[in-house]
């Protein structure tokens, strides 16, 4: 069951992560052109900021599993492409993901800090929590430790517990709804592949459904939650397509 929610993450893992301004301008090419990309400054922002916080809350289990790392990467695709030098950024991106998921002596910092940014656009700021809720949830169920770093982001984030706990509810109901596919069949035709295609044409079909679905972080900015929910809810699908072809090949 872990690694069928999985691809919820990112939404996929990973929508929510950025915030509902009422234009598009927050994450823009347009809004980074000046920008000096080096490790500081990308960690010192808000999305190199998110980043530590979403490493933390991967890790936070005791590891990062394949399915997750894989939505990690599609997070850092769009994240990238914002910035004047996409490549290099991308790398910065993974080596502060890498940096921040070996420690948890600094989570509360990390968080305030990106508390504070955000503190006058709450709507950023849920989408942001909602965000890392989601990923949470991405093994199918939260654990106690995953549990302790959410609430510990929370309240340095000065999040409304009511609205904190109102998307943990909505994800977790949603998480329970989702059904396993009924047959072969089915998972056959969600993936768009036939019966006689060999696992890497499938491992292909997955790949690009997975990156076609999940939702992006840069372009869902000023969409509400039900775009979210959607397209969480299809990438599970297509992942628990994937998962039960998998397990009638093996």
């Amino acid at each position: 069951m872990g690694n069928i929610i999985v691809l919820a993450l990112l939404g996929a893992v990973f929508y929510y992560i950025f915030k509902s301004y009422s234009r598009y301008e927050a994450y823009s090419k347009e809004a980074f052109k000046d920008f000096s990309v080096s490790y500081d400054s990308i960690r010192r922002s808000d999305l190199g900021l998110f980043v530590a916080l979403v490493a933390k809350v991967a890790k936070a289990d005791g590891r990062v599993d394949a399915l997750e790392a894989q939505l990690v990467g599609i997070m850092f695709d769009d994240i990238s492409k914002v910035f004047p030098e996409p490549e290099k950024t991308k790398q910065i991106l993974k080596d502060i993901f890498n940096d921040e998921k070996e420690r948890s002596d600094n989570i509360e910092e990390i968080a305030h800090r990106l508390g504070q940014a955000l503190k006058r656009n709450k709507a950023q700021q849920q989408q942001f929590m909602g965000f890392l809720i989601q990923l949470a949830f991405v093994d199918g169920e939260v654990s106690k430790s995953e549990e302790e770093i959410l609430a510990l982001i929370a309240e340095a984030f000065e999040f409304d517990p009511k609205a904190y706990h109102a998307i943990f509810d909505r994800f977790e109901q949603m998480m329970h709804n989702v059904q396993p596919k009924a047959s072969l069949d089915d998972a056959y035709k969600i993936l768009g592949v036939n019966k006689e295609d060999d696992m890497a044409t499938i491992k292909k079909a997955y790949r690009k459904l997975v990156r076609k679905y999940h939702p992006d972080i840069i372009k869902s900015q000023g969409k509400g939650e039900e775009y979210m929910q959607e397209a969480t809810a299809k990438t599970q699908e297509i992942n628990q397509a994937y998962e039960m072809i998998k397990k009638a090949r093996s």
